[in-house]
């Protein structure tokens, strides 16, 4: 009995099942104990106060930390979703301006009706100090063939001159651009019986996007903002390419009158261009086929 009385884990618990009894009868109402322990609840209450206090107070912090970490985590969502409705606006307004591209270029079949119109991407710019051409995904295995001599005028969906196309692989084309110094094309003001003159790529002015005018006949000298166009002589341009504007005439040599002119075509933004290929005459394809077919039967 001794033992067990000085046992520690003995006391702790009768003391516990004491304490235990006193709160349970004091809940009591009108219970003595009320009575009794209402000096010690005085000193207890603010021990409970502050207890439930800060319980309140941390209970409030792991509140406010999972709400901030909850609104953090909606906000990153709210984000994405906004970046990609910003991405799906972005691709429809590149969509719109290539439906209205895709129709102008119809425009060039009608106004043109007599070549094919190819549609391609530019695949890459070639550069010296500026580039000088341009290739396009387009080629032999497309339908496009270019024979020795023959020369195919390149626009851009406004059916502005780009240029013209010097070689034809399988499945791209390299199109000289007109402010090369190795292109050249008859041109003319666009009004009736406008003044003609020739129209070439030049070292010094194609870094300000310019060409040089040359040819000019003295009682024919174009003015400031003429609209210039292909006049269709020689052949290997069709007649009525809008090229560009005159921005400046020099007369202070009558025997060599020049001019500057800068091209409608955005050389060095374009995304698109159209390669002009012109109808073979079928009647002269039957002509040639006939005379051929004849030529055969004499010989043999």
């Amino acid at each position: 009995m001794r033992r067990l009385l000085t046992n520690k884990r003995f006391i702790t618990v009768v003391s516990l099942l004491i304490i235990l009894a006193v709160i349970i009868l004091g809940s009591i109402p009108g219970s003595p104990l009320n009575v009794v322990l209402k000096p010690i609840g005085a000193v207890v209450d603010p021990v409970q106060k502050a207890v439930k206090f800060t319980g309140n107070e941390i209970s409030g912090f792991w509140a406010a930390l999972t709400d901030g970490i909850a609104i953090r985590n909606e906000n990153e969502q709210l984000r994405a979703e906004i970046a990609e409705l910003q991405y799906q606006l972005t691709q429809n307004e590149e969509a719109a301006i290539r439906y209205e591209e895709l129709q102008e270029a119809f425009h060039i079949r009608e106004v043109f009706s007599n070549y094919d119109i190819f549609g391609a991407s530019v695949l890459s710019r070639e550069s010296d100090e500026w580039f000088s051409v341009i290739r396009a995904g387009v080629g032999n295995s497309d339908g496009i063939y270019l024979e020795q001599g023959e020369s195919l005028a390149v626009v851009d969906v406004r059916m502005n001159l780009v240029g013209r196309v010097i070689e034809v692989n399988d499945d791209d084309s390299v199109i000289l651009i007109l402010l090369h110094e190795g292109f050249q094309v008859s041109g003319k003001v666009n009004a009736v019986n406008g003044a003609t003159f020739l129209i070439i790529g030049d070292a010094s002015l194609k870094q300000d996007g310019l060409c040089l005018v040359t040819g000019i006949d003295p009682d024919t000298i174009p003015s400031v903002g003429d609209e210039i166009v292909t006049s269709g002589e020689g052949g290997l341009f069709p007649q009525g390419i809008p090229i560009g504007v005159i921005e400046s005439v020099d007369t202070s040599n009558e025997l060599n009158i020049t001019a500057t002119l800068r091209p409608y075509a955005d050389v060095e933004n374009l995304n698109d261009i159209f390669i002009m290929v012109p109808y073979e005459d079928e009647s002269e394809a039957s002509d040639s086929e006939e005379v051929t077919d004849e030529t055969f039967s004499e010989d043999t």
